[in-house]
């Protein structure tokens, strides 16, 4: 009669081990889950200019999808910044503004190369003061936009041609906030970002009150993220 006892005992001891085994095993993977997706979380608040880098780890957690750009073209863009610009472009049209995907999203090593390039056709002095260093482009984190615009149908792209575009940059600077955007590198500002004016350079931020914030103090980025140091 004992030894039965000690046998029912045993089993019921043995059956509490495997289901405390299989209990931490799942919270063991439930840890690791939670981790991964910690892990796989970008800052959209991420500082990159010439004198902050892209984080290392960027490129493998950023999630990117494609589209075209105003000429057809594939490109990668993050995805919420893509998803907040449809409704921006879709509220634009809605005012006659019609905008298109420039330049967007390049890697790290796709700078490399424009670097490489540029400096055997232009020369050192020209690449150094147009291109970002390899690794230092806020295009890389897939968050800048690059715009252009069709007026009367016809694509304006070039520079000069979209900076003399007030009227219509005006309309569109005033809806970036309610879709998450800031102006990059604002007029006047380029002591403090690094680049000229560049009213089509549009940065998405995630979050529609810091957004409107920047928009109303007239500050840059890096002045906000100063003044807000935690």
């Amino acid at each position: 009669m004992i030894k039965k006892i000690l046998g029912i005992l045993s089993i019921l001891v043995l059956c509490f081990a495997l289901v405390g085994c299989g209990n931490n095993d799942t919270k063991e993977k439930e840890e690791k889950k939670e981790k991964e997706v910690v892990k796989k979380t970008i800052d959209y608040m991420v500082l990159v200019n010439k004198e902050n880098k892209l984080p290392d780890d960027w490129e493998d957690i950023v999630e990117l999808v494609e589209s075209k750009d105003a000429w057809g073209d594939k490109v990668q863009i993050e995805k919420k910044a893509y998803d907040a610009y449809l409704k921006l472009k879709e509220d634009l049209e809605k005012e006659k503004v019609y905008i298109e995907l420039d330049s967007i999203y390049r890697s790290v090593a796709e700078q490399q190369d424009l670097w490489d390039r540029w400096t055997k056709e232009k020369g050192i002095d020209y690449v150094k003061k147009y291109v970002a260093v390899p690794g230092y482009s806020e295009h890389h984190t897939g968050l800048a936009i690059d715009i252009c615009i069709k007026k009367n149908g016809k694509l304006i792209y070039e520079n000069d041609d979209m900076i003399a575009e007030k009227k219509i940059f005006a309309k569109i600077h005033e809806k970036l906030p309610t879709y998450g955007f800031i102006l990059r590198y604002p007029k006047g500002k380029d002591k403090i970002t690094g680049y000229s004016y560049e009213p089509w350079h549009l940065r998405y931020i995630d979050n529609v009150d810091i957004a409107k914030e920047i928009y109303d103090t007239k500050l840059t980025f890096e002045e906000y993220l100063k003044n807000n140091k935690n």
